[in-house]
């Protein structure tokens, strides 16, 4: 079995991958002209726009089901791997696969919306969707979903309990059998409840998660507000291999930067546009323009503030590529959140394992709750009328026992698992949106058009978009 994982491992993430990620990224950053930057305050006001209907949640509460998906372990456990193998300046790769990124997200989240679809009275969509209405190719939507719902269930979820038993392990010494199992159980809870709960149990749970390890973060980087600049000459001296102890492993920099990066932020892997479909909003761009500005929450903030936090404590360890190490401060220690927890017990003896094995359990509960939801979209799509109940409670049970069996996985293979199944969606998908892109490019030019208007208005047959079922027959405001 490892060899197989390996052989995977060697193929899907090879480098042209890496390279389709930054180029993609960079396409779509000039089409859309760097709409990233352009629309950050359109963005924020976005977020907070629109209400909830019978079909669908509210922006804000499809902002926070997306970005409880992307806030999870890569913001600690997975940081924290990038260091161990690419050195500090794998962190400069992860902020450009992020800025660059953020103009993936907006488009895959606006083609979510455009082509979503209603079923059993609520809206849905994602990649399988737009993949079928906007290109037309069935075979390849239906591949997508099955890859989706084998990855949110099986490939992916292991990463998210094994870091969460790890920390728990080191900051409470409980087993993580135990640790996976109760996770799993309070899991099971929300997920038999329906799509509804899953959004109210994110709108609730990620302000709270993110807003205090940031607000943790920010003591610590005021503590060490004098070290910031040699941190930042650290990450960016690294990055480009001109640092004598970390210019041998720039490949890994690289690698390690853009493959923890998406891991974390999710753009282009295809799972955004799952929450950003079940939006109701009066016009697709707002979507998009949200998801994107998830991104920077994502990883300019959260990622950032792990990565500070770990390199001002200098307690971390950098391997050379040959089973040897450049930095080793703690010896023994797998890469992982332990590296995070030693870094703020460093400056907070008496709290700070404990502080980062809490805040990793909200992490990964969120992106567990995300993981479920884009699984059962996807085989929502798959059954089209209505879901199969067996298919539904295998899927459940598969998820579940996936985390509990997961929390018993070695770090390494955990990971190797999460980055297969991150990898394969995320082919999958580039492919897509790079052939599907006018569509989410000609709804953005619409939506600067109208965006000062008091209310928006979204015909797909005035912008020659086909197969936007769910926004036809809309009736126009008398003001526009």
């Amino acid at each position: 079995m490892g060899k197989i994982i390996d052989f995977l491992m060697s193929v899907i993430w090879s480098t042209p991958l890496i390279i389709l990620c930054i180029a993609a990224g960079l396409y779509f950053s000039i089409r859309t002209r760097f709409v990233q930057i352009r629309l950050v305050k359109t963005m924020v006001k976005e977020l907070f726009r629109g209400q909830s209907s019978d079909k669908g949640v509210s922006s804000f509460q499809a902002f926070s089901i997306a970005i409880s998906g992307r806030i999870g372990t890569g913001n600690i456990a997975g940081v924290a791997t990038a260091i161990a193998i690419g050195g500090p300046g794998a962190v400069f790769w992860m902020w450009l696969i992020a800025f660059v990124g953020a103009s993936t997200a907006y488009v895959e989240a606006t083609l979510g919306q455009i082509y979503k679809d209603v079923r059993g009275g609520e809206y849905r969509g994602g990649p399988a969707y737009y993949i079928e209405k906007g290109l037309g190719i069935k075979w390849y939507a239906m591949f997508f979903a099955v890859i989706t719902m084998i990855s949110c269930a099986f490939f992916l979820p292991g990463v998210q309990s094994n870091s969460s038993s790890a920390a728990m392990k080191l900051a409470f010494n409980i087993d993580p059998l135990y640790s996976g199992i109760g996770t799993a159980a309070l899991l099971g809870v929300i997920i038999f409840g329906g799509v509804r709960r899953i959004a109210k149990a994110a709108e609730l749970i990620v302000p709270f998660m993110a807003g205090g390890y940031i607000l943790m973060a920010v003591v610590i980087i005021g503590m060490n507000i004098s070290e910031i600049p040699a941190v930042f000459k650290l990450i960016f001296s690294s990055a480009f291999g001109i640092d004598s102890t970390f210019g041998g492993i720039l490949g890994s920099a690289i690698a390690m930067g853009v493959k923890r990066g998406l891991y974390s932020n999710e753009a282009g892997q295809g799972t955004a546009p799952h929450a950003a479909a079940a939006a109701e909003v009066d016009h697709p761009a707002q979507q998009g323009l949200v998801q994107a500005f998830s991104i920077y929450i994502d990883t300019l903030f959260v990622c950032t503030a792990t990565a500070l936090m770990i390199l001002f404590s200098g307690l971390y360890n950098v391997g050379d590529g040959n089973d040897g190490f450049l930095v080793n401060k703690l010896p023994g220690v797998d890469s992982g959140p332990e590296f995070t927890q030693y870094a703020i017990n460093s400056f907070f003896p008496s709290i700070g394992t404990a502080f980062v094995a809490i805040a990793l359990f909200f992490f990964v509960f969120t992106t567990l709750m995300a993981y479920y939801y884009m699984a059962e979209t996807n085989l929502n799509y798959m059954f089209k009328d209505k879901i199969n109940p067996a298919a539904l409670l295998a899927l459940r049970i598969v998820l579940l026992l996936t985390i509990c069996l997961g929390s018993l996985n070695t770090s390494g293979r955990a990971w190797d698992l999460g980055d297969i199944g991150v990898g394969l969606m995320a082919w999958l998908n580039f492919i897509a949106i790079l052939l599907l892109q006018k569509p989410a490019i000609r709804a953005l030019r619409d939506y600067e058009r109208q965006r000062k208007s008091s209310k928006l208005y979204f015909n797909p047959e005035e912008l020659d978009i086909k197969g936007a079922e769910a926004w036809e027959n809309r009736e126009k405001p008398e003001d526009i």
